[in-house]
């Protein structure tokens, strides 16, 4: 899969192809989905995280945040199980129950936020969460969605 991506130009960082290749989507989708295959599918929460902890190196943090507790212990329970289970013992990659749209504010501000599910409107939140300098990528809309690129400058965003 990851180099059937790389041949569509979906990206073509080769750290990014060495991360998906070290965390094992098998881990995060349901039993009997084949999990290799380049197409929509219910993966639940965790597999980007996952990738994320990796990004971001020692230094870093990854924070997921999902609504529905199911889908949290879930994820902790395949992150166990994967090759980031160290980085969550540590702290480095934590799972939380809450509302996405209000993020979470423990870490704040943050360089990167990544949201998987679109909002009607990028919420502020969100926006105050983000350093200065920061990115944040956002599905947006309620019936048809624009992917957002929001770059924090100086406050304000852009």
């Amino acid at each position: 899969m990851v180099e059937q991506l790389q041949q569509y130009g979906v990206f073509s960082s080769k750290k990014v192809a060495e991360v998906m290749e070290n965390v094992d989507r098998a881990l995060f989708v349901a039993d009997g989905t084949p999990a290799y295959v380049d197409s929509p599918m219910a993966i639940g929460m965790g597999y980007l995280t996952a990738c994320f902890v990796i990004m971001v190196g020692s230094q870093g943090r990854a924070i997921g945040v999902q609504h529905i507790p199911e889908l949290v212990a879930s994820s902790i329970k395949n992150i166990e199980k994967s090759a980031v289970a160290k980085l969550l013992k540590e702290g480095s990659l934590s799972v939380h129950v809450g509302d996405g749209r209000e993020g979470w504010l423990e870490h704040a501000p943050y360089d990167a936020i990544h949201v998987g599910a679109a909002a009607p409107e990028i919420p502020r939140p969100l926006i105050d969460h983000l350093k200065p300098g920061g990115r944040m990528v956002i599905p947006v809309g309620k019936i048809f969605q624009d992917l957002n690129v929001v770059d924090k400058k100086f406050g304000w965003f852009g």
